[in-house]
């Protein structure tokens, strides 16, 4: 059949392209191995699997998945510091879907404690979802200058920052090309001093929310220590699963703070925006937990961050302009040629005070040191063309 040889085409244009798409943040070896042939023995391949409601109520369509979506919850949730028996969550459709939930959550707890929607302050270098999602909401947002490091410049902050009204921060845990994150400490120092009528701490925390927690650097996404609200991760980048997803994470409290959205034919209350979520994608996410644990987790994580440093290592030795922040898994550097870009499929940014326009590398679990040296080879190559 005509349509079976373009999908055969379009998966060899996929196979011959992988090994160098490293400009986004995508893990190109899902963690998966083994659960389509469990999926397929099982028989649950046959049936639509439909997680509606809230994963934390009692089951309102039989044919769900939200037991084993609680579980997954609540195993994460000790990772990034919740404290047990407080969390709540979801499987969330997308990293997107994740930020969308925590500034809506974050804006009705503040209105209904103070009786104002709060003012959104989001950094300059933060991912362009949570202001696409503040317009979306009707939210009178504040784009907030960055330093030289690409976090949210508390200075900025403070300038911007109105006491008067609640203040619902966005945190860029990983900003979009520089891979910045922001100081919650120090922002907090600013909250302290001039006491706005309402706070609400949400972390984008996409990429680095799902590795920084097996790495020395965890506290920097734990609840406890660094006091936010809720966290938003993608299931896609550093998790490995093989589909846009993502975990929303918060304590039942921020739950308990919404106004009531009764549901007659869900016989529940609806806290989410979403109504029907995919059911599949909490399996792989159990399947995924289970398979790594923690100490696969931790060697991912490891692998990354070292194959970063080597990456900066040979533009360092090859006097290339390039640079990496603490943290990160993400080299930004002088942009190279057209073709380049092409083959590795390279993101671009443009930063004035880096010289300009610029490129980016994410080390995923799939860039190698044999990539970056190919890569590497043919930076050179360019420069002597």
């Amino acid at each position: 059949m005509a349509i079976e040889k373009e999908l055969v085409d379009l998966m060899k244009k996929y196979y011959e392209n992988v090994d160098h798409c490293i400009g986004y943040p995508v893990c190109q070896y899902p963690n998966i191995s083994g659960f389509g042939e469990w999926y397929d023995k099982t028989g649950l391949c046959d049936i639509s699997i439909n997680n509606v409601g809230n994963p934390f109520d009692a089951e309102q369509f039989v044919l769900n998945s939200t037991m084993i979506e609680r579980d997954v919850i609540r195993k994460f949730s000790r990772i990034y510091g919740v404290p047990e028996g407080k969390e709540w969550g979801f499987v969330t459709n997308s990293g997107t879907d994740g930020n969308m939930h925590g500034i809506y959550f974050g804006a009705k707890k503040l209105q209904k404690e103070t009786g104002m929607l709060p003012l959104v302050y989001i950094s300059k270098e933060a991912h362009y979802s949570s202001s696409r999602i503040c317009d979306v909401q009707n939210l009178e947002t504040r784009m907030i200058d960055y330093d030289k490091y690409g976090r949210m410049d508390p200075e900025a902050f403070r300038e911007a920052l109105d006491p008067t009204r609640p203040a619902l921060i966005v945190f860029a845990i990983g900003s979009t090309f520089m891979g910045a994150v922001d100081d919650i400490q120090a922002i907090q120092k600013v909250l302290d001093e001039k006491k706005p009528v309402g706070v609400y701490k949400h972390l984008d925390a996409a990429l680095f929310g799902g590795y920084l927690p097996f790495t020395p650097y965890k506290d920097l996404v734990n609840m406890q220590k660094q006091g936010y609200d809720s966290i938003a991760i993608s299931g896609h980048k550093f998790f490995g699963v093989d589909e846009p997803c993502g975990l929303f994470i918060s304590r039942q409290e921020i739950i308990d703070s919404q106004q009531s959205f009764k549901v007659e034919y869900l016989r529940n209350d609806m806290p989410l925006i979403s109504c029907s979520r995919n059911g599949l994608t909490p399996l792989k996410f159990h399947w995924i937990m289970n398979a790594m644990g923690n100490e696969g987790f931790e060697k991912e994580a490891a692998f990354m961050l070292e194959n970063t440093q080597y990456l900066q290592d040979k533009l360092d030795e090859n006097n290339y302009p390039a640079w990496h922040l603490k943290y990160s898994n993400t080299v930004f550097f002088k942009r190279p040629p057209q073709w380049i870009r092409d083959k590795y499929m390279l993101a671009n940014g443009y930063m004035e005070e880096y010289g300009g326009e610029l490129s980016h590398v994410v080390v995923m679990q799939h860039v190698t040191k044999d990539i970056i040296d190919e890569f590497i080879e043919d930076i050179l190559s360019s420069v002597e063309e």
